[in-house]
């Protein structure tokens, strides 16, 4: 098995240049699959994770268990994990410091922190709330003594809560607090996140989610976007095909959903090699 030591110097090694995907397990098949299939980190998604538990996104996990999630992970594959761990469990920043040191604890290479208030409703800190937080993240991130990519994220530009500009504000103030690496989903176009790109000199994270979809890694590349997530995507594409199929089979007696399916020979023989040494 690859070390961790290893494994934290590889992914911070990632950033460095280059643009390449970061996909989004929500179990340990899932995070399986995509390292045999050539994921090189891997990051989790809170939304597939709250699918799996039975629970709606937003604010319904708890910090223990994305933690716990993530080390299992961790544990069962040889690369790289990251954690999304939304406003980073609590409002202070005294709280986002110690999900930064708990996520150190839990062998992650490093794990994302939001903008946004999770409480029953979409709110977003203020700017100056919002860089407190990612300052003492920072803080946390440079105590552990190693390697740990901390990214910093405005989430209101994909929650309607302000526009490309406000972002681009709240990420430059990230940047001067120290951040590693920096994320906002899905502004209104590729035009506006190339704007964010060249307005910062820290890496950029984008999400290819929406009509950012229709893009290939070469486009994003282009622009000079550093790592590409999927979010919760590929765990809505196969909730899709669960949620059609057994439609299909209860309710109209037709089993014609299940014919586009891998074979259990092939999934037994990838699992097998994804398997830690």
């Amino acid at each position: 098995m690859t070390s961790l030591a290893q494994r934290h110097t590889d992914f911070q090694n990632l950033h460095q240049s280059g643009c390449f995907v970061i996909p989004n397990p929500w179990d340990i098949g899932s995070a399986k699959l995509m390292a045999v299939n050539g994921a090189k980190a891997l990051a989790t998604t809170s939304a597939g994770l709250a699918f799996t538990l039975g629970v709606p996104d937003m604010g319904r996990i708890t910090r223990d268990q994305a933690l716990s999630h993530a080390q299992e992970l961790v544990r069962n594959t040889n690369l790289p994990v990251s954690g999304d761990f939304e406003n980073g469990f609590g409002h202070t920043p005294e709280d986002v410091a110690e999900t930064v040191r708990l996520a150190g604890e839990a062998g992650l290479s490093g794990c994302s922190i939001e903008d946004t208030y999770l409480d029953n409703e979409i709110q977003t800190y203020s700017i100056e709330e919002a860089t407190d937080r990612i300052a003492a993240g920072v803080t946390a991130a440079r105590a552990l003594g190693r390697p740990f990519v901390f990214c910093a994220r405005a989430d209101g530009i994909m929650n309607g809560t302000y526009d490309t500009d406000e972002a681009i504000k709240r990420l430059q103030a990230f940047e001067k607090a120290g951040a590693d690496l920096l994320y906002a989903p899905l502004p209104p176009s590729m035009e506006d996140l190339a704007k964010i790109v060249s307005s910062l000199k820290t890496p950029v994270n984008a999400l290819a989610a929406g009509p950012f979809r229709k893009y290939k890694v070469q486009d994003f590349a282009k622009i000079g976007v550093r790592r590409i997530s999927v979010g919760s995507a590929l765990a809505r594409v196969t909730h899709h095909h669960i949620v059609n199929a057994t439609s299909l089979m209860c309710n109209e007696g037709d089993f014609s959903g299940l014919n586009d399916a891998a074979s259990g020979d092939m999934i037994d023989a990838m699992l097998e090699r994804a398997s830690p040494s």
